[in-house]
């Protein structure tokens, strides 16, 4: 066997272990701690923070370079339409079905048997591999946890199911609370103020509003109103309504620059955005690595879906095993052949 088809063995032989252990976000522990005997007993010198771990190739020279390789090591919770065991990894021909084989085993895997075979050989770059925790609830314990104890990261190459195609920009996301107020009151007499009236003209507003500037790569800023609360019971005028927007902001905007907007356009209602740290981010065009997807027949394009990326204070892409649409899915599924190529197309990305 070649050290390809020992690494693609090698990598499925990983990723069926780690299907059969439950690692659902803020519940990665078991995961982690066979990725780290694994990579002690491959001389790969791990490291670990909480559930985040991480090596780095032996020659780092702070002079050069570095590129950071990526995945996470959490899934969602299973659907309910699940026709499996989703924690009991099950062949079928070229598919292997499992939680969280797709989203993102297959890149997770990968990319660590890339990194152990590109640690061996002479390169111009410093090499660094993290699989990381909490990736599917942005958490505080996740990669921004790790990220501080990295050595200096120039790019990285995060291993999310994009066909290994290069997703040179993803859209951002923020979740802000809406709040309208009234006055309770009878239902049957002329009394209080319904929160609901107060509310519409700024609901329609939020409706109808499309942002201006449009990306090539990922199209307009979106906003969904998305949840309405308001009201107890039918006779009785509800006096505070609240509602969720979901915002899917391009590379273009800032989530600070339209929370400021749409708090602006409100007539009645009050605004909270969640958090504005998950931002629209995007790689440029001329980075020698796009450039070398190009090279390679890769198409770039722009994801919809969000990513640790949007965590990371450096230029990054996504580029990994696996299709998108597989994600938190029932019966989701990586392929053998998937995973052969994505190993075969990350050295070849890689090389000098």
């Amino acid at each position: 066997m070649n050290k390809t088809s020992d690494s693609v063995q090698a990598a499925l032989s990983l990723l069926t272990q780690l299907i059969a252990i439950p690692s659902i976000s803020r519940d990665e522990a078991l995961a982690a701690d066979l990725l780290q005997q694994r990579m002690t007993e491959w001389g790969l010198s791990p490291q670990r923070e909480g559930n985040n771990v991480w090596a780095v190739a032996p020659d780092y020279d702070e002079a050069r370079p570095t590129i950071l390789l990526n995945a996470h090591i959490d899934t969602v919770k299973p659907v309910a339409t699940w026709t499996r065991d989703p924690f009991t990894p099950q062949w079928e021909g070229d598919r292997l079905y499992g939680l969280g084989s797709n989203d993102c085993g297959g890149g997770l895997v990968s990319l660590l048997q890339v990194f152990r075979l590109l640690r061996e050989q002479s390169r111009s770059f410093n090499l660094v591999y993290l699989a990381s925790c909490e990736e599917e609830v942005s958490g505080q314990n996740g990669i921004v946890r790790a990220l501080p104890l990295l050595p200096h990261i120039d790019v990285a190459i995060v291993g999310e199911p994009t066909g290994m195609q290069p997703a040179v920009a993803e859209k951002g996301l923020m979740v802000i609370d809406g709040y309208a107020h009234g006055v309770s009151g009878h239902a049957a007499r002329n009394e209080g103020v319904n929160a609901i009236y107060e509310a519409l003209d700024d609901l329609v507003w939020l409706r109808d509003y499309r942002f201006p500037k449009e990306s090539p790569l990922l199209g307009p800023t979106k906003m969904t109103v998305t949840v309405i609360e308001a009201g107890t019971q039918h006779n009785v005028i509800p006096d505070s309504l609240h509602f969720i927007i979901d915002v899917r902001a391009n590379e273009l905007y800032q989530n600070e620059e339209l929370f400021d907007f749409l708090s602006s356009h409100m007539k009645k209602c009050e605004l909270k955005a969640r958090s504005f740290r998950l931002h629209s981010s995007s790689i440029s065009m001329d980075h020698s690595l796009i450039k070398k997807c190009i090279d390679m027949g890769l198409q770039p394009f722009g994801s919809p879906t969000l990513s640790d990326q949007a965590l990371m204070s450096f230029p990054s892409f996504k580029l990994g095993p696996g299709q998108s649409s597989r994600s938190h899915s029932a019966d989701e599924y990586i392929c053998r052949s998937e995973i052969t190529d994505a190993i075969e197309k990350y050295m070849a990305l890689l090389s000098e």
